[in-house]
């Protein structure tokens, strides 16, 4: 599965005119044996744990270069990092996070957005993807309020 991903990954830079650096390696490696959501610095923080030698500007260019080849998706939390995760292995899901400790639930996608994709559609509108958060307060912290 992950060769796959590797060989989509190759292609896109091919087209792109982009070459397989050695950086670029390193990175598409860290990525995919991440799980769940990261940051670009929590990859920073990870390769520089490991000793890997990468650039902070390489790790942002190549997360890029990894959005575009459709690798990994880009999830938006509201607050100021940009999240990621990489979508080889991930069912359509959904995301809840807590507001206090910022964890995730992940949660299966139940087809409900069928709804607003009809009624966006008679509109005209043409739907290039959608995502679908809920804020509030997980079990544990609430229970640390009592």
């Amino acid at each position: 599965m992950i060769e796959n991903e590797r060989a989509k990954f190759l292609r896109h830079l091919a087209k792109a005119g982009r070459r397989v650096s050695h950086g670029r390696e390193i990175i598409f490696d860290e990525v995919m044996r991440s799980h769940g959501h990261f940051t670009a610095e929590e990859l920073v923080k990870e390769c520089l744990q490991k000793k890997l030698k990468v650039s902070r500007p390489t790790v942002f260019r190549v997360l890029n270069d990894l959005l575009e080849a459709g690798i990994i998706r880009e999830t938006a939390f509201g607050d100021k990092h940009r999240h990621f995760e990489h979508v080889y292995d991930e069912k359509p899901h959904h995301h809840a996070q807590c507001i206090r400790c910022h964890n995730f639930i992940e949660f299966p996608d139940r087809k409900e957005d069928k709804i607003y994709h009809q009624y966006l559609e008679k509109q005209g509108f043409k739907i290039l993807g959608h995502e679908m958060h809920f804020y509030g307060i997980c079990k544990d912290c609430q229970l640390k309020e009592v």
